[in-house]
């Protein structure tokens, strides 16, 4: 069996016709409004109640459990009481700050 002999050129025209056809539908086919999705309304953003804190000087073992504490203005108390429980027992103690809440 021959093949058909493919011309190109002829093939070329006819696409380019179809979409010259097709795109004057589509220009003369008026659009139509989209209806937009209802906006939804942001929520509004909860007024963060204000937190007042209170330093201490907290003396701490090995194990981050408070053994004592002290008021801010007591750093010297606070370091002579790590001293103090560290000598005397085996593990170290260390003094840090810790800020605890205020109640009205």
């Amino acid at each position: 069996m021959a093949r058909k002999i493919v011309n190109r050129k002829q093939l070329r025209e006819e696409a380019e016709a179809a979409e010259r056809s097709t795109s004057e539908k589509k220009e003369t086919v008026k659009k139509t409004p989209v209806a937009k999705p209802a906006v939804k309304r942001k929520s509004r953003a909860k007024v963060t109640k204000e937190v007042r804190l209170k330093a201490f000087w907290g003396v701490f073992n090995q194990s981050l459990r408070q053994v004592a504490l002290f008021e801010y203005a007591e750093r010297d108390e606070a370091e002579k009481k790590a001293e103090q429980l560290s000598a005397s027992q085996k593990t170290p103690h260390f003094v840090r700050i810790v800020k605890e809440v205020i109640e009205e």
